[in-house]
């Protein structure tokens, strides 16, 4: 006899079959080690990847303008950034506007690498787009950046009020 507690299955399979979240993180997951594999000749993860090209700007950009569009939180962003900064790729330094304020700028060695990334990038991100109806990749992308936007916006009206 079922308890009032247990989750019917009819629930459970609603929500395999319908939850945004589980389809998102399963493609998410496919992806990335589908681009950790393809980084790994370079020893980069596709996280370092997109961390290192979202630096690569003509101005050192702040810490926090880099975290959201990552859509991280600065402790997340500090511990990404570690093992960058370790290898010499990142520098971590203080903002020349307010010294209590961090800026993010790619070496020398991290332009390097970036370089021999982004080939690796461009042939790969062209075989999952193939994977793709015509026209797909750009509705998917409009489509989650949406999303992002808008869940977003509510959690930074909570935080500046």
């Amino acid at each position: 006899m079922p308890r009032s507690t247990d989750v019917p299955l009819q629930t459970t399979l609603h929500v395999r079959d319908h939850c945004l979240c589980l389809y998102a993180q399963r493609a998410a997951r496919a992806l990335a080690r589908h681009f950790d594999e393809a980084f790994r000749p370079l020893d980069l993860t596709n996280g370092q990847f997109s961390l290192m090209m979202a630096l690569n700007q003509p101005q050192p950009p702040p810490m926090g303008r880099i975290a959201a569009f990552l859509a991280m939180d600065r402790t997340t962003l500090t511990a990404a950034l570690k093992p960058l900064q370790r290898r010499g790729l990142v520098e971590v330094r203080p903002a020349h506007h307010d010294r209590r304020s961090r800026e993010l700028l790619l070496t020398a060695a991290g332009r390097a690498l970036l370089a021999k990334a982004v080939p690796i990038w461009t042939r790969e991100h062209a075989r999952v787009e193939a994977l793709m109806t015509p026209g797909a990749p750009a509705q998917v992308r409009e489509a989650l950046d949406g999303l992002a936007r808008d869940l977003a916006a509510p959690a930074a009206a909570r935080a500046a009020g």
